[in-house]
């Protein structure tokens, strides 16, 4: 494979990987005016997001059989679709009713998007490849935190928040246009693949059952959890603990993201070196030491708002390093059904980190110390899922000799 061509791939599996994130950040600085537009309040607006993370659970677990059973590309294809009609619909929406119902079916079209990238990055890439793509994709991923709250703010105040949504559909078409033109069907159909109840269940199980799957699965979620966890809690602490302004947060919460971008790319050169395995084994116990030390300090008050920026910065730069191997490393034993592995991995990494953000909203602390206990709890019950599920892991699958559907 080219350097060109490789490039190509990985920016349009990087780009479909951030539809999702994109139609979560960029209409967040509109909510007080959506509430004022559609005569509701901020509070129903926000059910909107909810409906969204819905839409996310549900339909990860929709592709993975359907992406297994008809190839990668004709899925893919009907998602993108249903999600660009979605986004259209969000822009004539009368009612905060008809915004929540459009959103969930906006989700449900992106999970292809973000299904199919993952199961192709198996697809396509030789399995030693496969962490430094994922961290490639994570830099692609790391641009939605950092530039898409602000465009849709200044969009909004410039042309009202209606517009935020043709651009998500502009965008959608776009990435539609590239997979349709550039991007190779990487799995062939398969017509014994049965999309009846009871098949699907079974080969949902026969993932869940292989020891490596579900190792690194688990504990990576649980640790990309501790992500949740400072996105759920940092406005709150930032801006009421330590009373910045909301730019100034804005600013801070671009620093960090630089952390976990950064450390992923990181990655990429620390495969050359070292095994993935290697890899999340140093990463997680650091994560572990990291977020003991925030937790005691937090609990003594010992740091200021410019200790609380280095214990989070240094926490997010192992999940950086942590995510791409474990998730490299849950899709590796996978060829025939790496659609529904990938599936059951977002599935998971979604509804733990949905539960520990929820968790940490509910907390009423006028201190870090909720957040930073949250994320030590998250890097102590990775680590121990890690140390616990390895023995059950004969010779961990991560790199073959096999050729892979794609290669020239």
């Amino acid at each position: 494979m080219t350097k060109q061509r490789y490039f190509l791939l990985v920016l349009i599996l990087g780009g479909l990987t951030a539809l999702a994130p994109f139609s979560i950040d960029m209409y967040l600085p509109g909510f007080p005016t959506i509430a004022k537009s559609l005569h509701t309040t901020t509070e129903k607006v926000s059910l909107s997001l909810s409906g969204f993370f819905i839409g996310i659970s549900v339909g990860q677990l929709l592709y993975g059989p359907l992406l297994d059973r008809f190839g990668r590309k004709n899925p893919l294809y009907v998602g993108m679709v249903l999600y660009i009609i979605a986004s259209v619909g969000c822009y004539f929406v009368s009612s905060i009713e008809m915004l929540i119902g459009l959103r969930f079916v906006q989700a449900i079209g992106s999970c292809a998007a973000t299904v199919a990238a993952m199961a192709m990055v198996r697809d396509i890439f030789p399995l030693k490849d496969n962490a430094r793509v994922f961290a490639l994709l994570i830099l692609i991923l790391g641009v939605s935190p950092m530039l898409a709250p602000t465009v849709g703010g200044y969009i909004t105040a410039a042309f009202g928040w209606q517009l935020i949504f043709l651009i998500l559909a502009s965008i959608a078409a776009l990435m539609l246009f590239a997979v349709i033109f550039f991007l190779p069907e990487s799995y062939r159909p398969d017509p014994t693949y049965s999309l009846k109840p009871v098949p699907i269940i079974t080969s949902f199980w026969s993932v869940m059952k292989n020891p490596q799957f579900f190792t690194y699965a688990i504990c990576g979620a649980v640790g990309f959890s501790g992500l949740f966890s400072y996105l759920a809690a940092s406005p709150f602490v930032f801006m009421d603990v330590y009373g910045v302004s909301s730019k100034v947060y804005g600013w801070i919460f671009a620093l960090l993201s630089v952390g976990f971008i950064g450390s992923s790319q990181l990655n990429s050169m620390l495969t050359r070196r070292f095994k993935s395995e290697q890899i999340v084994n140093v990463s997680l116990l650091s994560m572990v030491i990291i977020s003991i030390i925030f937790l005691t300090c937090s609990v003594n008050n010992w740091l200021n708002i410019y200790g609380t920026i280095v214990m989070i910065f240094a926490f997010l730069c192992c999940v950086g390093i942590t995510y791409p191997n474990t998730s490299a490393l849950s899709l590796a034993p996978f060829t025939k059904n790496a659609g529904t592995a990938a599936a059951l991995l977002g599935a998971f990494q979604m509804a733990i980190g949905t539960f520990v953000s929820i968790v940490v909203s509910m907390f009423k602390s006028r201190s870090a110390i909720p957040m930073a206990g949250l994320m030590a709890a998250a890097a102590i019950i990775a680590f121990l899922i890690l140390m616990i599920g390895k023995r059950a892991i004969p010779e961990p699958v991560e790199s073959d000799e096999e050729t892979n559907f794609l290669i020239h």
